[in-house]
């Protein structure tokens, strides 16, 4: 009786927020089956948007228990969201996904180390830049030392943890240092600039992609942007909220709203799909605090990705000619949450040289999914490989993936399959561009 108590508590909070219409306006009409990559792969209702909503609907209405078998279904979603981009009656899946999620944490939160593990990630690192930066640079040692290297020649971590030996193997080779937020002010190429916005720089672009922030930086300020980097701002809760932990994710955001709301800008640039989707959502993340309700909902209207921002202006002249075939994949927070698959393909069709050839199912998951390729491996290679086979078809030599989960993954994807196709972010190849035909273009920002 008492885990039936317990299943009917799992969604009240997300239908308080979302009303009685969000968890039943599923009409059974299985446009969705097509679109998710887990049904895909597995043919199975119980891996669908469709069964999903059916395994919550039946808890919420004290049908079902929270048992390891419904935690599991519930576990094996992406939360890619491509569901609800042709899901003709608006059924929120990911908002009462994330919900579903932190009933689970609170119901079920697993064994001692579990918890403990959630705790050291969850709480003691991502909402803290300096412990990330000391991380990345105890990663870096780790890397350079040649341990990096003969952990996975011997296949020690493969025998302790096979977590520890995929995150080992999906770890790119670190910058010499992480992007700084040190309050920076990036000015105009420009005799004068257009706009005056803020950079969202993100928790893994800072620490592994410190050059793609760099480059963006430059791509702004090349295309009339003063850039202001808030030095408060931390991570934007996306891991927290995909894992269940909504508490810790609604501290970070207020922490976020204040550091860019003293920015006096009217836009936050962001080049993560999935930093960018969350930042989107903190409106609803939020939306019960009376204290930042508003504020949340005035900041998420701010928000705009890279893409989203330069494709209008048009973009300043001067672009050099990079002669590669290059494929395009759509980060699912990107093409599903966000709406947004054209603008970065109009882009890259604006680069001299560029062809742009298309791959099948370029909107299909990689896997990625945040940690989902660590705590769901199996079925996440699956996936992989899949999407590796697909790239392989275009012949290209470079894979384009603006969103950082997607790069890692693409980027061990590749590595196994013995293909040499780069895998970059969009604005890498503007900045790449820019830098061919301007002399004067700084290397540096």
């Amino acid at each position: 009786m008492a885990e039936v108590t317990k299943s009917r508590a799992l969604l009240s909070e997300g239908l308080q927020t979302q009303g009685e219409s969000g968890l039943y306006r599923c009409v059974n009409c299985g446009f969705c089956l097509n679109q998710c990559p887990t049904y895909i792969e597995l043919g199975l209702e119980t891996e669908s948007p469709r069964g999903r909503l059916s395994l919550m609907k039946a808890m919420s209405e004290g049908r079902l228990e929270l048992t390891k078998g419904v935690i599991g279904h519930l576990g094996l979603c992406l939360q890619c969201r491509a569901c609800e981009a042709v899901c003709p009656s608006g059924v929120p899946f990911g908002r009462l996904m994330e919900t579903a999620r932190a009933g689970i944490v609170q119901h079920q939160p697993g064994s001692l180390g579990t918890r403990l593990v959630r705790s050291i990630v969850f709480q003691g690192l991502l909402p803290h830049p300096r412990r990330l930066a000391l991380l990345a640079t105890l990663l870096r040692f780790y890397q350079r030392s040649g341990l990096g290297w003969a952990m996975e020649r011997t296949q020690v971590l493969r025998l302790l943890s096979p977590r520890l030996a995929r995150m080992n193997e999906i770890l790119p080779p670190l910058p010499g240092k992480p992007f700084s937020t040190d309050s920076r002010i990036v000015p105009s190429l420009g005799n004068k600039a257009q706009r005056k916005v803020a950079f969202f720089s993100g928790c893994v672009m800072s620490m592994i992609y410190a050059e793609v922030n760099e480059a963006t930086l430059r791509v702004l300020s090349k295309n009339g942007c003063e850039v202001v980097v808030p030095r408060e701002q931390v991570c934007c809760g996306a891991l927290h909220v995909h894992s269940g932990e909504r508490d810790i994710a609604k501290n970070m955001a207020r922490r976020n709203i204040d550091a860019f709301m003293g920015a006096e800008i009217d836009t936050v640039v962001v080049n993560s799909a999935g930093c960018g989707a969350l930042l989107k959502e903190y409106g609803v993340l939020l939306e019960d605090d009376p204290l930042y309700a508003h504020k949340a909902r005035h900041f998420a209207g701010m928000v705009k990705d890279v893409t989203e921002l330069l494709t209008p202006l048009p973009l300043e002249p001067g672009l050099g000619e990079i002669k590669k075939r290059v494929t395009y994949q759509d980060p699912c927070h990107l093409a599903h949450a966000q709406r947004i698959s054209q603008e970065p393909r109009q882009i890259l069709k604006s680069i001299p040289g560029i062809e742009l050839v298309e791959m099948e199912d370029a909107s299909l998951c990689c896997g990625a999914a945040g940690i989902y390729s660590i705590t769901q491996s199996e079925l996440s290679t699956r996936l992989l490989e899949r999407k590796v086979r697909n790239i392989a078809a275009t012949g290209v030599e470079v894979v384009v993936a603006p969103n950082p989960g997607c790069m890692l993954q693409l980027r061990l994807g590749l590595k196994r399959a013995g293909l040499n196709v780069r895998v970059a972010h969009l604005v890498e190849l503007l900045d790449e561009a820019y830098a061919r035909s301007t002399p004067t273009y700084p290397l540096k920002i």
